[in-house]
């Protein structure tokens, strides 16, 4: 076998190895996000069977607040029918219309000290504004994976891999702008 030969067969199996550890990483990426997602929706799924007893418990002391109870069920509903199909662009506009309604469903305990003083509704409050921490640092997680994927899928030569063997870039989590804007409290309490 001739020097040539062996050089080239050498350049042939590092090209090799090299496209295996590039295809590898982009297994990993893919399957990060995946995971990360898994570790939202399980999140998700605690809050969805939480919400019903929130709900039952409120009705039973807001009698005149049955529109802001069937505006939580109705965004509830927008949120697991988005989860289900992991459309991340709908789970966003549903998330922001439920985190709405449980914000305005708490601002308006206030207003039935009786609720407020109720065990139950404490724990489920406590216990929902716990979720909804746990789901913003998973959200976090979440988009950085998506991020580490896009941005890889896309650079050279990671793309040539990418689209050879069909990787496909991913939706980040958002939600609506009011999510991150400033609260205005002299409202909350004007109610």
């Amino acid at each position: 076998m001739s020097v040539t030969m062996i050089v080239i067969l050498g350049l042939l199996a590092v090209a090799v190895a090299y496209g295996a550890m590039l295809y590898n990483a982009l297994v990993r990426l893919k399957h990060n996000v995946s995971a990360a997602w898994s570790n939202i929706d399980v999140v998700l799924k605690q809050r969805h069977d939480e919400l019903p007893k929130l709900v039952e418990t409120c009705k039973q002391y807001m009698q005149y607040e049955g529109e802001l109870l069937e505006q939580i069920t109705q965004a509830r509903a927008s949120v697991g029918q988005a989860r289900e199909s992991q459309n991340m662009k709908d789970l966003g506009q549903a998330e922001s219309g439920l985190r709405a309604g449980l914000m305005n469903l708490f601002a308006v305990a206030e207003n039935y000290p009786e609720l407020k003083a109720n065990e139950n509704f404490q724990h489920l409050q406590n216990r929902i504004t716990g979720l909804e921490n746990q789901i913003a640092d998973r959200r976090e997680f979440y988009n950085d994976s998506v991020n580490a994927n896009n941005i890889r899928i896309e650079q050279f030569p990671d793309v040539i891999l990418a689209r050879m063997f069909n990787f496909k870039a991913r939706d980040l989590l958002e939600f609506d702008v009011s999510e991150i804007a400033d609260v205005n409290i002299g409202a909350l309490f004007s109610a």
